[in-house]
């Protein structure tokens, strides 16, 4: 190269012939050093630009749309490796840089760098020893970084080092000037001097193994790197078990809140029955004085009300459960496990049936209805000896399936008094209507005690 001493001028014959002949170079193309592969991603990426959709090559599609210096960053390893294996990619290059940048082929350019791209390019037999020169220049300058932050590192431990030297003396002389008039002070100095001498040493050996840290540096650096990778992991672990933790506290809030919902329903279940106990002892008083009537009685009524209405059996809606469940001495049979399995079924059989008892407690407290739910009491091992005020609560004993009780409270109730039957077992609804009473189905009876 001209104007250079340690760069060696290209044999202008030898270029000639690698140009007329189209070879490639015996550059190697994977070890080129990083200036020079980023000098050929520039002039690739601005030829790619002006080629035809269909000359260009099948790796480099992707990046054909990018901005060129986009095109250059993201998809160098594309472009050089298209220079490489592709003759007809690397013309397409040569050419475009002789119409646009024609400074780009000169091989006599100042900069070693240019020089080397276009002896790649035009696959000039100059071009190994040109990439071999950028790659040692670069080699050096990061040599000659890493020794000027080493020579740094060194005289800042050797100005620490003339410090503690100048501390040193100075305690020297203070420990000479009070040595004999306090023994106390003398000994704290000499304590003080002796830890001197140990930071003098470390200071010592700090400065000796300054040149053999500068060797172990690429190591730490490559030790934090996969430390970096590591602990990344371990905050992605994290971050997913606070996501665990934040779904199950979720989860516990609403499990919380129903149980608020239960408990105020259940304070409601208290007031009426007070209003109940309240109205029993207004009834009392009533027929002490004789002033009872001789109305109709309740299943008069009822009759009246069924034979009004043409009812069959069915309840077509959660209004009509309403006016059922609002007449007189009504009495309303729930299917125990039959409605809890449709409306909650991921709880334990023991919490479904609490919380059916519950939601019962303080419907019956609204209507004034008579409330008595039925479970199989096959798989319950202690049979609870009461449950919510206003409701009644039995389980089948033991061979005895509950939809064979509930039969049997259906037969039992005298004819004339409205009973409704709260299940979706078709066996169940077909027995009931046949003996007068009314089937409710179980998402039905759910959707009235959710309004509760």
């Amino acid at each position: 190269m001209p104007g250079s001493a340690d760069t060696p001028e290209p044999d202008e014959s030898a270029v000639d012939s690698a140009q007329q002949t189209g070879g490639a170079s015996s550059v190697e193309w994977d070890d080129l050093p990083g200036p020079l592969r980023a000098r050929l991603a520039e002039l690739a990426a601005g030829a790619l630009g002006e080629m035809r959709p269909t000359d260009v090559p099948v790796q480099l599609r992707p990046v054909v749309k990018f901005a060129p210096a986009k095109r250059a960053k993201l998809g160098q390893p594309a472009l050089l490796t298209a220079l490489r294996d592709s003759s007809v990619f690397r013309t397409a290059v040569v050419d475009w840089c002789r119409n646009h940048r024609p400074e780009a082929l000169a091989l006599d350019a100042p900069d070693p760098i240019v020089v080397a791209a276009a002896a790649a390019l035009q696959g000039s037999p100059v071009a190994p020893h040109y990439a071999e020169l950028i790659g040692f220049r670069t080699e050096q300058g990061q040599l000659r970084s890493e020794r000027d932050s080493a020579v740094a590192r060194a005289e800042r431990l050797a100005a620490e080092l003339d410090r503690l030297r100048g501390e040193l003396a100075e305690a020297r002389r203070a420990a000479d000037r009070v040595g004999e008039e306090n023994s106390t002070e003398a000994d704290r100095l000499r304590k003080r001097l002796r830890e001197q001498g140990v930071r003098l040493k470390e200071a010592k050996d700090a400065a000796e193994r300054a040149d053999s840290e500068l060797a172990a540096m690429r190591a730490e650096r490559d030790a934090e790197v996969a430390e970096i990778a590591a602990e990344r992991d371990r905050e992605r672990a994290r971050a997913q078990e606070e996501r665990r933790r934040a779904e199950r506290a979720s989860a516990e809030v609403e499990v919380a809140r129903q149980s608020a919902r239960e408990a105020r329903q259940g304070d409601e279940v208290r007031l009426a029955l007070l209003l109940e106990t309240l109205e029993g002892a207004v009834g009392g008083l009533r027929r002490e004085l004789g002033a009872s009537g001789s109305g109709p009685r309740p299943a008069d009524v009822v009759q009246r009300v069924r034979a009004h209405s043409g009812a069959t059996g069915d309840v077509p809606d959660v209004a009509a459960l309403d006016r059922l469940l609002g007449l007189p001495a009504v009495h309303l049979i729930v299917d125990g496990y039959n409605v809890t399995k449709t409306g909650y079924p991921e709880l334990p059989l023991s919490d479904q049936r609490d919380r059916l008892a519950h939601q019962l407690a303080a419907l019956a407290a609204r209507t004034g209805a008579e409330v008595t739910v039925v479970f199989d009491g096959a798989d319950v091992l202690a049979v609870p000896t009461a449950g919510p005020r206003g409701v009644r609560v039995l389980f089948s004993e033991p061979g005895v399936q509950a939809d064979d009780v509930i039969r049997d409270l259906v037969s039992a109730e005298p004819k004339g008094r409205q009973v409704v039957v709260a299940t979706s077992d078709r066996a169940v609804v077909t027995s009931v209507q046949r003996r007068g009473a009314y089937a409710v189905p179980s998402a039905m009876l759910l959707a009235r005690l959710n309004r509760v």
